[in-house]
């Protein structure tokens, strides 16, 4: 989807989501915990992304989505990747990339990654599961890996990947309130497409980290 605009943050806000935010009880590692060793039952939200991959065939990709436990709360971790990067350059991610042929599983492609990218230590990381696959318009088939990130660890970015290293209250991306809806127009004119956004402090948070924090919060809720 990033190849389509450039500047995302001036198309107009459609609409927010109307969803009550998750409640403050669920958003501790004991309450996490219980919930992916007992997932219940839900539905995740579909994106327009996957109609925008022109019909190539989606390569395996895995993200780490690690929340960080503090004293003042959870958070989550993300990144502002390189602006010299060919795919996605200064937007919002997670840590992750494409699965490489010495991955035993998707798992350890998102802590091999999070390693190379930011320099997470995976003994700091407790997996708790997984998310839906969700498709890129770029053609990847992404598997979000959630996981608890004990204090205590380093990072260090990768230059020629990560811009910067930063947290988010987790609090504030499971409130319903702060998902916005955009819409843009498809420059062949075959039409439009929405995409969630987060805006937090200089942060523009949009496209699939948006789309699969949604699916984190429609989990959560469920």
């Amino acid at each position: 989807m990033s190849n389509i605009f450039l500047n995302p943050e001036s198309l107009p806000i459609q609409s927010v989501a109307t969803e009550p935010a998750v409640p403050v009880s669920r958003l501790s590692p004991a309450w996490l915990r219980a919930r992916f060793a007992q997932p219940p039952e839900w539905t995740p939200e579909i994106n327009d992304e996957h109609s925008l991959s022109r019909n190539l065939p989606f390569r395996p990709a895995s993200v780490l989505i690690p929340i960080v436990i503090r004293q003042s709360g959870l958070t989550l971790l993300l990144t502002e990747r390189a602006a010299n990067l060919n795919h996605h350059p200064g937007q919002i991610s997670f840590p992750g990339g494409r699965f490489e042929e010495e991955d035993i599983n998707p798992v350890e492609t998102a802590l091999r990654e999070a390693e190379e990218e930011v320099g997470l230590n995976r003994r700091y990381v407790d997996v708790l599961g997984h998310l839906p696959d969700y498709h890129t318009g770029t053609g990847y088939r992404v598997s979000p890996v959630v996981s608890l990130v004990d204090p205590g660890f380093d990072l260090r970015a990768d230059p020629t990947e990560v811009a910067s290293i930063f947290e988010v209250p987790l609090a504030f991306l499971m409130d319903g309130q702060h998902h916005q809806r955009r819409l843009f127009e498809l420059p062949d004119g075959s039409g439009q497409r929405q995409f969630y956004s987060m805006p937090y402090e200089q942060h523009f948070i949009w496209g699939a980290t948006a789309g699969m924090l949604r699916n984190l919060f429609h989990f959560l809720r469920a």
